[in-house]
């Protein structure tokens, strides 16, 4: 079980909701030597996986994109379980409907998106999945106020109290 003491969440919350949350997944990735595999994925519960989920699409997307996210190697982690799912629970429901559109483009190119690619090949990519773009902007116009949805049902949930 993974236990945070009050003083550091407190403190992390009081720096802000990216504080609070990578509080929450450095814990999560330390629990499990932070190599997520098959062998240690029950070590984590389902709420777990989607919060460190939804950090790993807020890092990737807003550094690189859909194109990036899944070039890094989360596109399984992401589109593959039920993510979107779990973060229309937390209250993201915008940002549901985008993972669940950019899934269908991902199944549908998931080969090409996910080869071994040089960097020239990497950059083509984007122009080649020109329909992210539309997603990636949704998603920046509304990611600040889905992620406070989300810390603030972790707050009155798991960390009541605390925030």
């Amino acid at each position: 079980m993974i236990q945070l003491p009050e003083d550091k969440l407190v403190t992390a919350y009081s720096q802000g909701i990216d504080e609070f949350l990578k509080l929450l997944t450095d814990a999560y990735l330390d629990f499990v030597d932070n190599d997520l595999s098959a062998k240690n994925m029950d070590k984590l519960t389902g709420y777990q996986h989607a919060l460190l989920a939804y950090r790993f699409f807020r890092e990737e997307v807003n550094q690189g994109g859909f194109v990036q996210l899944i070039q890094n190697g989360y596109g399984g982690y992401i589109f593959d379980n039920p993510t979107a799912k779990a973060l229309k629970y937390f209250g993201a429901r915008d940002t549901a409907k985008i993972i669940y559109k950019a899934a269908e483009i991902y199944r549908a190119h998931r080969e090409e998106l996910e080869r071994e690619t040089t960097e020239e090949e990497f950059m083509a990519m984007y122009v080649d999945f020109e329909e992210f773009d539309d997603l990636e902007e949704k998603y920046f116009l509304i990611e600040e106020e889905e992620t406070a949805r989300i810390v603030q049902l972790i707050c009155e949930g798991t960390y009541r109290g605390f925030c």
